[in-house]
This record gives C-alpha cells, sequence and structure tokens, in this order.
C-alpha cells in the first residue's frame, strides 16, 4: 500500500531522529529553558529578520491555535475565519471550548477575502445591537489554505490592513506552512508574516518533526502570560529540549525548506499524472494537498492500492478526493500511483 493521506503519517526526518538519538542522555532544564530551544530560538527569530520576537514551542496545532486565539481575544470576544478553517471544521470544537466563538465568513478557494471582511466589519458595527453580539476580536487564516491555496503577499496586507483598521489582531496557522513557503507561486515570506501578524507559527509536526509548532509573536507580551497560557492549554511538555532540538535540527542548512520543495515538486507530478489520464482538479493546488474529482468506481479501484482521504461527494457518481505528499514521499511513491492509473486506463478500455 502507498500511503497519500497525510503528511504526518511517517516518523521523523532521520537527521533529526539521529539528533535526538545522540543527545538522548543528556540532562538540560525542562519546559524550554534548555540551551537548544534557545538556538532553535534564535535560528527562528533570524529567519524572521525580528529579533525581539517571543518564541514558543508547543506540542501540536489544535494546543497552538486554542492558545494563541484564547490570549489574543478578550472574554466576550469571536475569532473570524473561513467556512473551510481548520478551527471551524476540525478542531472539536477547541476554540468554543475555550469560550470564544468562530465566525465563519463564506470562502473563496479556502480563502477569506478581504471586500467580504470588510462588509462583514461594516455591517456589523453599523447594527446599533452590536454590543450585544459576539464582537469579533481576531482574523485566523491559514498559509496555506485547508485546500491548499495560497494567500499571496498582496492579499495578506490588504487583510492586515483592515485589521488594523478595526482593531483585530492577525493570527496565522501554520501547521503546513513549509509547503507554502517552497510553492513556486509564494511571494511571502517569514518576514512578512512576523511584519503582518500579531502571532503565526512554523508547524512541526506535518514537515519532518515527530510532533511541535512554534509560535512566533512578533511584538513580546502582545499575548500576557504566554508561558502560563501554554501551560493552562496542556501544550507545554516538561521535556522541551526534545521540541527545541527538533525545531535547531529542522531549521537548520534550509533542511525545513528543502524537504518541503521535495514534497510539493512530487505533489505536482502526480496533480499531472490525474490531469494526464484525463480527471479534473477540485482545486489547483501549488502546494502538497492535491484535491481531484473521480468517478466513484475509480476511487474504489485506486483503494486496492493506494491509501487517500475522501473529501465528499461531488454528484451522484463522483467525489473529490484528497491526495498529500510530505517530507517523506518518495518519486517510486508518484511511480506507483502512475501505475495504478495506468493500469486503470488499460481496464477501462477492454
Amino acid at each position: 500500500m502507498t500511503y497519500f493521506d497525510c503528511d504526518y503519517m511517517a516518523g521523523c526526518h532521520p537527521s533529526v531522529l539521529q539528533r535526538l538519538n545522540l543527545t538522548n542522555m543528556e540532562c538540560t532544564a525542562g519546559y524550554g529553558l534548555d540551551p537548544y530551544s534557545e538556538r532553535a530560538r534564535r535560528l527562528i527569530r533570524d529567519l524572521c529578520a525580528c529579533p525581539d520576537a517571543q518564541v514558543s514551542f508547543l506540542v501540536g496545532g489544535t494546543q497552538t491555535n486554542a492558545t494563541a486565539i484564547d490570549g489574543l481575544l478578550l472574554r466576550h470576544q469571536g475569532v473570524i475565519a473561513a467556512d473551510t478553517a481548520h478551527i471551524n471544521v476540525h478542531e472539536a470544537g477547541a476554540i468554543e471550548a475555550a469560550g470564544h466563538k468562530v465566525l465563519s465568513l463564506p470562502s473563496e478557494q479556502g480563502k477569506v477575502q478581504s471586500q467580504v471582511l470588510e462588509n462583514y466589519l461594516q455591517q456589523f458595527y453599523a447594527d446599533d445591537t452590536w454590543q450585544h453580539m459576539v464582537q469579533p476580536g481576531m482574523l485566523y487564516l491559514s498559509q496555506p489554505t485547508e485546500l491548499g491555496t495560497l494567500y499571496s503577499l498582496y492579499e495578506l496586507e490588504h487583510l492586515s490592513a483592515i485589521c488594523r483598521r478595526y482593531h483585530l489582531s492577525l493570527y496565522i496557522d501554520g501547521a503546513r506552512l513549509s509547503y507554502a513557503l517552497a510553492a513556486e507561486q509564494n511571494d511571502v515570506s517569514l518576514a512578512d508574516l512576523a511584519r503582518l501578524t500579531d502571532a503565526f507559527y512554523i508547524g512541526g509536526t506535518k514537515t519532518g518533526l515527530l510532533f511541535g509548532e512554534a509560535l512566533v509573536v512578533p511584538r513580546p507580551n502582545t499575548i500576557p502570560a504566554l508561558f502560563s497560557l501554554v501551560k493552562q492549554h496542556g501544550a507545554l511538555l516538561a521535556k522541551g529540549r526534545l521540541l527545541g532540538l527538533q525545531f535547531e535540527t529542522l531549521l537548520t542548512d534550509q533542511l525545513y525548506l528543502s524537504i518541503a520543495r521535495k514534497a510539493v515538486s512530487l505533489a505536482q507530478r502526480l496533480k499531472n499524472a490525474f490531469l494526464r489520464s484525463g480527471y479534473t482538479l477540485f482545486i489547483d493546488s501549488p502546494t502538497n494537498q492535491q484535491f481531484i474529482v473521480l468517478p466513484n468506481e475509480v476511487i474504489e479501484q485506486l483503494h486496492h492500492d493506494l491509501s487517500f482521504e475522501l473529501w465528499g461527494s461531488q454528484g451522484e457518481n463522483e467525489s473529490v478526493v484528497r491526495f498529500v505528499t510530505s517530507w517523506a514521499t518518495e518519486e517510486k511513491d508518484i511511480d506507483a500511483l502512475e501505475q495504478c492509473l495506468a493500469s486503470l486506463k488499460t481496464l477501462q478500455k477492454k
């Protein structure tokens, strides 16, 4: 079986595992107060061109989102997000569990459009009863989006300007940020994110780490008592050096980007294989997630040799499926997919 279900199915990059093994018997201070974590923080600050940034290492994406959003919002505020956003669909109500409503807006290709955001905010404050409502306090975006699409620098600058005008925090979920940075069409840098947002995170779980995310707060103390909030949300690792060491390894010698570029390149090859076989895209993604519209009988046949996710029906006879490459995907995996498609085409001709 060849697996394309998600980008965190394999363990971790061999370089990360080697570093963990070599340092396994070292004794260091806990909770990220170790030399490895501090070196990782310095690397992140340098990459973000933000020497004063507050950098915290958390155990996972849901915990990072819940911690950052809870810390940036006041008790009476909610977070604006695309209707397809991870926090709105796939985090089991983690944001609502902390007392903050997700205020979903219709999206286009997974993205919040600046005019839609502007219209929503204008209409909200035009209502004389707005103080009786859940008040918007933040805009949540993800880069790339849940559909693998990218915000351009132009789009992010416009959204950031609207946030500033309406006194909203801007937070970006970077679970797959490496694959966005590695995409050929991308024009957004880590330094841009540090300049335009109030907080964002650099995903590690989906880019070669066993686990872990790096939350970046460009202006220190934007989130008061962040350390305590991280612990309160169950995101603080006692053996914190395991996170710092992994990020230090990932961000040294551009390993983070090189493994993401490989995954994105293979994802584009995968996409082209489906297009050559006559199938259509649900959405044209430049990153490591690919969404294809396939006849249901084709899906059944492919599932004999390939593992991938169903994303929803598309009429009575077709469905949208998601194929995801990762740092661990190899050329032979795409070879196997191409062979499956070729065999299927041969059977259909008979």
